[in-house]
């Protein structure tokens, strides 16, 4: 009687499935029929998107958008090259110059540049902790705690930035020469506050009224007391907001001339007093200007630079849910 081995399966070949090897084998497979696919290809395709397409209107907004930036971005370009030409170059429309550094030397020996600049430091500081003391608790008792005249409060602060300067200038003088503030670092941030305040409010009130009351609600259930409520529930949640609002008053402070060039001379002048020096009855230097301007506008449009997805950030808060 000869015994019989049993024949070997292929590396393909499944196992019975009829429950002849009992129970257990009815599911079992041999390791060589299960096919798994490679990692990478796996991970590959989960990260394939497909593209999206652009349609011609969405091609034609682009170029659009695209030649607004070049108009407005031009300007500063045609600044910052004329600052490296010489005076004779200045009117001349050539891109391409010997640069020189003419316009900057004669521009620091006839100014003390960094007197203006630390003046503009300290209205831009001063003006934006001014405002942002003043309009967090406004918009915290607007956004929270509204009224019936809560809407037109907030219409009417709006209504002021309406009004032109020009229209109050005498009388602010008057009084500022009359009191002792002309021509210093806190006249200019007072009007700056004043002027910018509407906007400071604005945009904290907007921020706050995407902030859920149940959380405050909640502070106050824990004894939280109304300082406690802003400082520490309210803030935190609204400070890319708070940011944002912030770098937008540091800029507009730092921008302002009407206000600066006539209510400031020497002592409190910052760099847009330092730029319109050069305006002379003379004539335009071109060159000696176009320095001065660019020497002015880099501290702003480097930090502007820095932090524009912070204030990107904090402009579009709350817009997306």
């Amino acid at each position: 009687m000869s015994l019989s081995t049993p024949a070997k399966a292929s590396p393909t070949q499944t196992l019975p499935l009829n429950g002849s090897l009992g129970p257990a084998a009815s599911t079992m497979t041999s390791p060589a029929s299960v096919v798994v696919p490679p990692r990478g290809r796996t991970k590959a395709a989960k990260r394939r998107k497909p593209k999206a397409k652009i349609s011609f209107g969405d091609g034609v907004l682009g170029v659009f958008a695209w030649i607004i930036a070049l108009l407005l971005f031009f300007p500063i370009f045609w600044m910052a090259i004329t600052a490296f030409k010489s005076e004779q170059q200045a009117y001349s429309t050539l891109l391409f110059f010997r640069p020189t550094l003419e316009s900057f030397a004669e521009v620091f020996a006839r100014s003390n540049y960094f007197a203006f600049a630390w003046n503009s430091i300290l209205i831009s500081l001063g003006v934006t902790v001014l405002c942002l003391i003043i309009a967090v608790p406004a918009a915290y008792a607007m956004a929270f705690f509204p009224t019936k005249k809560t809407q037109q409060i907030l219409l009417w602060m709006l209504s002021t930035k309406m009004m032109p300067s020009v229209g109050v200038l005498i009388p602010i003088y008057v009084i500022w020469k009359n009191i002792g503030l002309l021509d210093t670092v806190s006249g200019l941030v007072i009007v700056y506050t004043l002027m910018n305040l509407p906007i400071a409010v604005w945009m904290a009130y907007t921020y706050f009224c995407e902030i859920p009351r149940d959380i405050l609600e909640a502070g106050r259930i824990d004894g939280a007391v109304t300082w406690q409520e802003i400082v520490f529930l309210l803030l935190p949640m609204a400070l890319p907001g708070i940011a944002s609002t912030g770098l937008l008053l540091v800029i507009l402070s730092w921008n302002e001339a009407f206000w600066s060039i006539n209510l400031s001379s020497s002592n409190a002048a910052p760099l847009t007093v330092f730029i319109a020096s050069y305006s002379s009855p003379e004539g335009l230097f071109w060159a000696k200007l176009s320095a001065a301007s660019l020497l002015a506008v880099a501290p702003i449009l480097l930090l502007g630079w820095i932090s524009q997805k912070q204030l990107v950030r904090g402009l579009t808060f709350g817009a997306v849910k």
